[in-house]
């Protein structure tokens, strides 16, 4: 799944990647979900030695347009985890007090302690996403995020974070047919807003904000990972797996036994 990844110091090149791409898998989507399944049990072990040993901390952030599927991702991607161990922060407008401290000020305390993983449903990115389409605070500030995101996350990998950044990458046509499904299923038209439909005008300056967003923040510490999405089966195998090789490579190992312990006798 390398291929996936945005090297630092590269452009991104959203416009050019394939939405419906799947050349990290041979198989076709019944192996695809036969292998998901796989992996479920490998992330449920990994998280399990994670939480125990207490030493690493991993930060999962997920972006994309809207109906991209972040939610599916997490619900599908993390199934069997253990909820003591792997906690959800999803970042919608900014409350009162949040607006009065710097914009990085409500993220920090969300990112994982030892033994944790995090993983953020929408992020800080969103400081250098939605605030620069809307054009909510001035150019020059927000160009300036690039850095204070880069420095940020920087030190959370030099405390022992590993963190893996995922671009839910869909077509607009895409969108398109789910946010018709939305309308169309009455279970799921709560999922429907008529926002959605304004932000949907603005595609090309999305897609142009991603761009330079992952492409300037793309760092050996912090790597993006630009996902085919319009195949959710595959965009669940592709993170899956990203993810179980970050975590193998830890070397994590259960922590020592007290000594003593095969003299113990419970009555």
């Amino acid at each position: 799944m390398h291929c996936y990844r945005v090297e630092p110091g590269q452009a991104a090149q959203i416009a050019a990647r394939d939405t419906r791409d799947v050349q990290g898998f041979p198989g076709d989507k019944r192996a695809g979900k036969a292998r998901i399944k796989e992996l479920n049990a490998q992330l449920e072990a990994l998280q399990e030695v994670l939480y125990a040993e207490g030493k690493h901390k991993v930060l999962i952030v997920l972006q994309a347009m809207d109906t991209g599927g972040k939610d599916g991702t997490i619900r599908h991607v993390f199934d069997g985890t253990n909820p003591q161990g792997v906690k959800v922060a999803s970042f919608k407008k900014p409350t009162s007090s949040e607006l009065a401290h710097d914009y990085l000020w409500r993220v920090h305390n969300h990112t994982p302690g030892s033994g944790e993983i995090a993983i953020f449903n929408r992020s800080h990115y969103e400081d250098v996403l939605v605030v620069r389409v809307h054009s909510l605070v001035p150019e020059h500030r927000w160009r300036r995020r690039y850095d204070h995101i880069n420095a940020f996350e920087q030190l959370l990998a030099d405390e022992g974070t590993t963190i893996l950044k995922f671009f839910l990458h869909i077509s607009k046509d895409e969108q398109k047919a789910r946010l018709e499904a939305r309308l169309d299923e009455p279970h799921k038209q709560w999922k429907f807003a008529k926002g959605d439909l304004a932000e949907r005008e603005l595609w090309g300056d999305y897609v142009e904000a991603y761009e330079e967003a992952l492409t300037r923040t793309s760092t050996e510490s912090a790597p993006w990972y630009v996902i085919p999405a319009d195949r959710k089966w595959y965009r669940n195998l592709a993170i899956s797996t990203i993810i179980v090789d970050a975590l193998t490579r830890l070397g994590m190992k259960y922590p020592d036994p007290e000594d003593g312990l095969d003299d113990i006798k419970i009555e």
